[in-house]
């Protein structure tokens, strides 16, 4: 970026800023698609919502599907309905709608304190791992084909 009032170039520093997300996303879809035979066509977002009878927020997932990988971003299940079954059904729904989306295999990352167990017992392998999360803990990546 140059500074219009000098000609130099200039770097800023903040909070989240959405437009500059965009631009990026434009950016890195020009490099990622040729680089993996893909198109906008082949992206989308996914979301899977549980809610109660009172309409009450109980549980919810959300993703991305691209080139035939489903990437979970998030997944969570409210304290009191932890245990009933919710993350289980939030999950094969992703994975179904993923794979009516033409996705053949997923990916996701958990918190050693969070639900590695959970994406084990689900199928998914461990593929690595990052160090430095704070507490101490690690973010556990794993994978699985969608057959």
């Amino acid at each position: 970026m140059e500074n219009p009032s000098t000609g130099a170039a200039a770097l800023s520093v903040g909070h989240h800023d959405a437009e500059l997300d965009a631009r990026l996303s434009i950016g890195l879809d020009e490099i990622n698609f040729p680089a993996t035979g893909t198109t906008a066509a082949d992206q989308g977002t996914l979301s899977v919502k549980a809610v109660d009878e009172a309409g009450e927020l109980i549980g919810g997932l959300s993703a991305w599907t691209w080139g035939g990988l489903l990437g979970i971003e998030m997944l969570w299940v409210r304290a009191e309905s932890r245990g009933d079954g919710w993350g289980a059904k939030l999950l094969l729904a992703a994975e179904e709608e993923a794979r009516r989306r033409g996705c053949d295999r997923a990916s996701v990352s958990s918190f050693t304190f969070q639900a590695p167990e959970f994406y084990r017992r689900h199928g998914y392998a461990e593929t690595g791992r990052t160090l430095g999360i704070p507490g101490g803990a690690e973010d556990v990546h794993f994978y699985k084909e969608l057959s």
